[in-house]
C-alpha cells in the first residue's frame, strides 16, 4: 500500500464505513484476505482543473484498515493521504482509550457508538487535524451530489473518528456486557423506538454550545495574617454557580446564560442555542444534582450552594461535571492546590557513619515497615503540622491562612493528615527512591530518599564500588575472574536483603557460584542459614554431585519422594527439590526460616499465574536468587515474573509495567523504552554472554559435565526386574554362557535407563514422560535453542536415536540422523546443513559418526548414553572440539543416577586401578567380576522420584 492513494468512505452504521486504496495509474492494489475490490470514482487533476476518474480500489473494513493505517503514519515511503489516515487512525484509537464514547442512533435507526463527548480542546484538535487533510485524502465525490462536490474535511474526519468509535467496542465479549447484540455485534440492528434517547444522550454531543460553570465567593475581605477560627472569619463567605455557554464554533465566544436567553448576546450563538443548552443542562444535571433547580427557571441563570455542595464540587462532583463536558471555573483569589511530598529514609541529621547497610531491614520481610516523612503545602507555601491540623478541623470548605483565603476540601486535608502515618515496606520504599515517586491512595506523589536509603541508590547505581568479596575458603575449586564478579555482585545484592537474577549463559559456572555464595553466606550470622533450590527434577542429581564435589562436608538433602523429610536440619544446609513437591509441600517448606531461596532454571515461574509461582511466592527466605540462561524467552513479562519473584514490588504491578514498558519495546514504538528498561533492571539482574568481552578468554577451550538424572518409576522398576531376574540366571551359568548374560545384562541395563520404550522394543511407543534422561535432554534443548547454538547428540543406540527423532519432530524442534547405514553422498550432505545452521540438533550414531566429521558449528556435544571407554567419548566430542573451531565447547553427559551407568562414572573418577582395566578393556573387564561384585555394581541405589 505504500504507494496508494488513501480516502474514507462513511456508512450508515458508522462501523460499515471503509478505507478504499486507489492508483491513479489505473493497477489494482494489492488485495487483502478481508478487502474487495470495486470500481471507484475519484477527482484527479485533469487539463482543465480537475475532473472524475474511474479506478480499481481495494475496500478494506474499518477494523482491518486501522493496523494498516497506524503503521503508515510512521512509514517515509507512504503518500501523504495514506499518512493523514494513519494520523486520524491513531487519534481515534486516542480517544477510545481515553473513554469518549457515547451510543446512539445512525441516521438509519441502527445501533451506533460515537466519539464524544469532546472538549474544546478536542473539537480543536479535530479542526487542526482536519486542516491538514490533503485532496487526496477526500477525494472520492459526494454519492448524493449532482456535481463534483468533495466532502468537508471536518465533517469526513468526524465521520470516520465514529466509525472508529463504532467498531472497536464489538468484541466477541461485548455481548456479555450489553446483555444483546445492540452495541455490541459488528451486524447492524434497528432501534427507531430510542430515537428520544439518542436525541438526549447527542445534546452534549452534537450541539452547537457547551456548558460551564463559574463560581463566585461573597464575603472574602483582607483579615491579619495568620489561620483564623472558621466561625469567626469566614462565616459570611457565600458560593454560587453561574451558568455559562460556549460556542463549539468559536471557543472564543463565551457568555453568561442570563444574557444568551436575554437575546442579545444569544444571536451570536444561533438559533439553537438555548435548546441546545437545556439539552446539555439536562446531562449536567444529571451528572451533579444541585444544578436540577435550573431546569425549571425561567431564565438558567445561578444556583447558590450549600457549604457540603461547595464540598461535593471540589471532589467528585467536578469529575461527574467533566464527564458530562461542564468545566468547573473558580475564583482566580483562592488558593486550591495541596501539593503533598514525601521524604523516605533516616533524618538528613543522622551521620553517615550511622547509616551502615547492616542496619537496615530485609527487603523481602513483610513485617518490615518504614515511615514517610510528609511534606505539605499550599502553592509554594509549606504547611506546619500544626496548620494542616487545623486545616483539616475546619468545618466550611474556606478558610483563611496567613494572608490569602483558601478553598479546599476538608476531606482531602484530612486524607493528607492521615498520611503522617502512612508507612511503606523496605521494597516500596527502594523502588520510590530508584523512580523519584510513589502511588499513595491511587495518587502519585514525589519522594525524596535520605540516609541509607539515598546511599543504597548510589550503591545500586556503581556496584564496582563496594568491596571485593573473597573466595570461600571452604570452596573446593578456584573460580574464574567472571565467576568471582558474580559472586562479588550476588554477595553484595543478598546482603542487601535484595532478591537478584544470574542470567549467564549455559556453561559459564551459574551452580558453582552460587554454591560459593551460600559458603559465603556461612561466615556471617546474620545470612547464614539452610538454602533451598528449587530446580527441575533432571537437575536434582547434578545439584548434588557438584555441592558434594565443590563444598566437601556442607550437609545436603532431597526433599523428595515418599520419605522427605526437614527434620534436623542443619543450619548450613542445602536442601533440593523439585517444582513439583515444592508445589504440594509449599505450607512445609515455609515453615523453615529460609537463608536463601534458589529458583534454578527459572523461566519455570515465567508465568505469574500458574500454581508453581504463587506457591513458591508462599515461601520466606532472607535472600531470592534466580538462575536462568534465558531470563525472556517469549515476551518481557516473563522477565517481570522472575524479578518480581527475586524482590516482590519492585517493578510496579503487570499491568502498569507491560503499559509502560512491554508494549513499547516489543512494539517498537518507543526506541528509548528499552533503555529505561535496561536502566531500570540493570540492578537485579547479571546478564553474561560467552561471547561478551572478558567472559569468553576466561572460558577453557572444553567444559565437561556429568548430568545426573533420576529414573521414572517405569525405568526403576524395569530396572529392578531386570537385574532381579539375570543375577538368578548368572549365578547358574557356565564361565562361558556367563560373560554373554553379564554382557546381555549390562546392555539390558543400559537401554532401560535410556527409555522403557528402546529396551522393551515398542513398534508405537509413548516416547515423553517415562525417561529422566529424556527430560534433562529436553532441559538443555531449550536453553541451547534459546541461545541459537548447534548441538550434537551421541547415542550408541540406533533405536534410541529414532525414538529421540521422533521425539523432536513432536515438539517441533529441526532435527537430523546420521547412522552407519546412511550413504556418503547423505552423510556430506547432513554436516553441510548442520554446519550451514540449517538444522540446529544433529543426533549420530556414536559408532557411525566418532571419527571423521568436522562439525565446528557445534558449541555443545550431548552424550546421551555412557560408552565403556571414555575414549570413544573422546573422540566423538573432537567432531566439534577440533582445528577451526573457534567458540568454547561444552560436553554434556548423562548419567542415570544410582544405576550401572552412576557406578562406572565412580570408578572411572576414583578408583584409577580399575579405571585403567575399562579404559583398556571396556565391558570385558566387568565380565570377570564375581557374583558379589556384579550385585553391587548393578544394585539400584536411590535415583527414584
Amino acid at each position: 500500500m505504500a504507494h496508494c492513494r488513501t480516502a474514507f468512505l462513511p456508512g450508515d452504521p458508522a462501523r460499515t464505513g471503509s478505507v478504499a486504496f486507489w492508483r491513479p495509474d489505473g493497477e489494482t492494489p494489492p488485495v487483502t484476505a478481508s478487502a474487495s475490490v470495486s470500481a471507484l470514482t475519484v477527482v484527479v487533476p485533469g487539463v482543465d482543473g480537475v475532473e472524475p476518474q474511474s479506478v480499481p480500489a481495494v475496500l478494506v473494513p474499518v477494523r482491518a484498515a486501522l493496523p494498516v493505517l497506524v503503521r503508515a503514519r510512521t512509514g517515509a515511503q507512504g503518500h501523504r493521504s495514506t499518512v493523514f489516515w494513519g494520523a486520524a487512525a491513531t487519534h481515534a484509537l486516542h480517544l477510545v482509550a481515553r473513554g469518549l464514547l457515547l451510543p446512539g442512533l445512525s441516521p438509519g435507526d441502527h445501533d451506533a457508538w460515537r466519539t464524544g463527548p469532546l472538549r474544546a480542546q478536542d473539537v480543536e484538535a479535530v479542526r487542526r487535524l482536519a486542516a491538514a487533510m490533503p485532496p487526496e485524502a477526500h477525494a472520492v465525490p459526494l454519492a448524493d451530489a449532482g456535481s463534483l462536490r468533495l466532502p468537508d474535511p471536518e465533517q469526513l474526519l468526524r465521520a470516520f473518528l465514529d466509525a472508529v468509535a463504532d467498531t472497536l467496542p464489538r468484541s466477541p465479549a461485548a455481548p456479555l456486557v450489553t446483555g444483546g447484540p445492540a452495541y455490541a455485534s459488528p451486524e447492524p440492528v434497528r432501534l427507531p423506538e430510542q430515537r428520544a434517547w439518542a436525541a438526549d444522550v447527542a445534546a452534549g454531543h452534537d450541539a452547537g454550545v457547551r456548558l460551564s460553570l463559574r463560581i463566585e465567593a461573597d464575603g472574602l475581605t483582607d483579615t491579619p495574617d495568620g489561620l483564623t477560627d472558621a466561625a469567626a472569619d469566614d462565616a459570611g463567605v457565600t458560593f454560587r454557580a453561574v451558568l455559562q455557554v460556549h460556542s463549539v464554533s468559536d471557543p472564543a465566544l463565551v457568555a453568561d446564560a442570563s444574557d444568551v436567553w436575554a437575546g442579545a448576546e444569544g444571536e451570536a450563538f444561533g438559533p439553537r442555542a438555548r435548546m441546545d443548552a437545556l439539552l446539555a443542562l439536562r446531562r449536567a444535571a444529571r451528572a451533579w444534582a444541585p444544578l436540577t433547580p435550573l431546569l425549571s427557571a425561567t431564565v438558567p441563570d445561578a444556583v447558590e450552594l450549600a457549604d457540603e455542595e461547595v464540598t461535593e464540587l471540589l471532589g467528585a462532583g467536578a469529575g461527574a461535571l467533566a464527564a458530562a463536558g461542564v468545566d468547573v471555573h473558580w475564583p482566580k483569589g483562592l488558593t486550591r492546590e495541596l501539593t503533598t511530598r514525601a521524604v523516605v529514609g533516616p533524618s538528613d541529621d543522622e551521620p553517615e557513619s550511622g547509616t551502615a547497610f547492616a542496619d537496615m531491614p530485609s527487603f523481602l520481610s513483610a513485617d518490615a515497615l518504614l515511615a514517610f516523612d510528609w511534606s505539605f503545602a499550599l502553592g509554594d507555601r509549606r504547611l506546619s503540622r500544626e496548620e494542616l491540623d487545623r486545616l483539616a478541623e475546619a468545618k466550611r470548605p474556606v478558610v483563611r491562612l496567613r494572608d490569602q483565603w483558601v478553598l479546599i476540601d476538608p476531606q482531602e486535608v484530612r486524607l493528607a493528615r492521615s498520611r503522617q502515618d502512612h508507612k511503606v515496606t523496605p521494597v516500596d520504599a527502594l523502588g520510590a527512591a530508584l523512580t523519584g515517586w510513589a502511588e499513595v491512595d491511587g495518587r502519585r506523589v514525589e519522594v525524596r530518599s535520605t540516609g541509607w536509603l539515598a546511599a543504597l541508590r548510589e550503591r545500586l547505581a556503581d556496584p564496582e564500588s563496594q568491596q571485593p568479596v573473597e573466595q570461600p575458603a571452604a570452596l573446593a575449586a578456584t573460580l574464574r575472574d567472571y565467576q568471582r564478579r558474580g559472586l562479588n555482585w550476588l554477595a553484595g545484592m543478598t546482603s542487601l536483603g535484595l532478591g537478584c537474577c544470574l542470567a549467564d549463559d549455559m556453561g559459564l559456572g551459574k551452580t558453582i557460584t552460587l554454591i560459593a555464595l551460600h559458603l559465603h553466606r556461612q561466615t556471617d550470622a546474620r545470612s547464614a542459614g539452610p538454602t533451598l533450590v528449587v530446580c527441575p527434577t533432571s537437575l536434582m542429581g547434578n545439584w548434588q554431585r557438584e555441592i558434594e564435589r565443590f563444598a566437601p562436608g556442607t550437609p545436603v538433602r532431597r526433599f523428595h519422594g515418599a520419605r522427605r523429610s526437614l527434620d534436623g536440619l542443619a543450619d548450613g544446609e542445602f536442601v533440593l527439590t523439585t517444582y513439583g513437591t515444592m508445589r504440594l509441600d509449599a505450607p512445609r517448606l515455609a515453615g523453615v526460616p529460609w537463608g536463601m531461596l534458589v529458583a534454578d532454571e527459572a523461566q519455570h515461574v515465567k508465568n505469574p499465574h500458574s500454581s508453581t509461582a504463587r506457591e513458591l511466592r508462599s515461601i520466606g527466605a532472607r535472600a531470592r536468587v534466580a538462575l536462568t540462561g534465558t531470563p525472556v524467552e517469549n515476551n518481557l513479562s516473563e522477565l517481570w515474573a522472575i524479578l518480581d519473584w527475586t524482590t516482590p514490588g519492585l517493578l510496579g504491578r503487570l499491568g502498569t509495567f507491560r503499559r509502560r514498558y512491554a508494549e513499547a519495546v516489543e512494539g517498537g514504538q518507543d526506541p528509548g523504552a528499552a533503555d529505561r528498561l535496561a536502566r531500570l533492571v540493570r540492578p537485579f539482574l547479571l546478564r553474561r554472554r560467552k561471547s561478551d568481552p572478558g567472559i569468553a578468554p576466561e572460558l577453557p577451550p572444553k567444559t565437561e559435565t556429568d548430568h545426573a538424572v533420576s529414573l521414572t518409576q517405569e525405568q526403576a522398576g524395569l530396572y529392578e526386574a531386570v537385574v532381579r531376574e539375570a543375577l538368578a540366571e548368572i549365578s547358574g551359568a557356565g564361565s562361558m554362557a556367563r560373560r554373554g548374560l553379564i554382557v546381555k545384562l549390562l546392555t539390558g541395563l543400559k537401554q532401560v535407563c535410556n527409555h522403557p520404550a528402546q529396551y522393551l522394543k515398542e513398534e508405537r511407543p509413548v516416547i515423553a514422560g517415562r525417561s529422566g534422561k529424556l527430560e534433562l535432554l529436553d532441559e538443555l534443548l531449550d536453553t541451547i535453542l534459546a541461545e541459537e547454538a548447534g548441538v550434537l547428540v551421541f547415542t550408541q543406540y540406533v533405536q534410541m536415536a529414532r525414538l529421540l527423532e521422533r521425539h523432536l519432530a513432536a515438539r517441533g524442534t529441526p532435527s537430523q540422523f546420521l547412522h552407519g547405514g546412511t550413504p556418503v553422498a547423505e552423510r556430506e550432505a547432513m554436516v553441510r546443513r548442520f554446519q550451514d545452521g540449517e538444522v540446529p540438533v544433529f543426533l549420530l550414531s556414536l559408532k557411525a559418526a566418532g571419527t571423521g566429521l568436522n562439525l565446528t558449528r557445534a558449541e555443545h556435544v550431548v552424550h546421551y548414553d555412557r560408552w565403556w571407554n571414555p575414549a570413544v567419548e573422546a573422540q566423538a566430542t573432537d567432531r566439534a572440539y577440533r582445528i577451526g573451531q573457534t567458540r568454547p565447547v561444552q560436553v554434556h553427559r548423562i548419567i542415570a543416577e544410582g544405576t550401572i551407568e552412576d557406578r562406572i562414572a565412580e570408578l572411572l573418577a576414583r578408583k584409577r586401578e580399575l579405571a585403567d582395566a575399562v579404559l583398556g578393556s571396556g565391558e570385558a573387564a566387568l565380565t570377570e567380576l564375581t557374583d558379589a561384585e556384579l550385585a553391587d555394581l548393578v544394585e539400584l541405589r536411590g535415583g527414584l522420584r
